[in-house]
């Protein structure tokens, strides 16, 4: 079993950034990839970024490109999200997920998942 502990959400206005964490604890070391995902009111989960805990794979949904960053820190089995010049339509409630294979973009694919944490973007 892996926990997921989210962070760091809160509200902004528009151009605005938040850094989001996720504390990782449990069988840490069976996961492959991480990633954070987010789910709009009405809208179906999608991943936003997404990276193998090695750091060779990352993902990043096309509308975030440029604007988020995801990063880890190994040794406190943390995982980040940078999100800067936010807009509006980020706002959602964010999760932070884990795999331990697979497609690292899919929802599918991860079996651990966060409470989440909600971001919104004031216009």
């Amino acid at each position: 079993q892996v926990q997921l502990v989210e962070s760091g959400g809160g509200l902004v206005q528009t151009g605005g950034s938040l850094r989001l964490s996720c504390a990782a604890s449990g069988r840490t070391f069976s996961s492959n990839a991480m990633g954070w995902f987010r789910q709009a009111p009405g809208k179906e989960r999608e991943c936003v970024a997404a990276m193998t805990w090695s750091g060779i794979s990352t993902y990043y949904a096309d509308s975030v490109k440029g604007r988020f960053t995801i990063s880890r820190d190994n040794a406190k089995n943390t995982l980040y999200l940078q999100m800067n010049s936010l807009k509006p339509e980020d706002t959602a409630v964010y999760y932070c997920a884990a795999q331990t294979s697979g497609t690292i973009y899919s929802t599918l694919r991860y079996a651990y998942w966060g409470q989440g944490t909600q971001v919104t973007v004031s216009s």
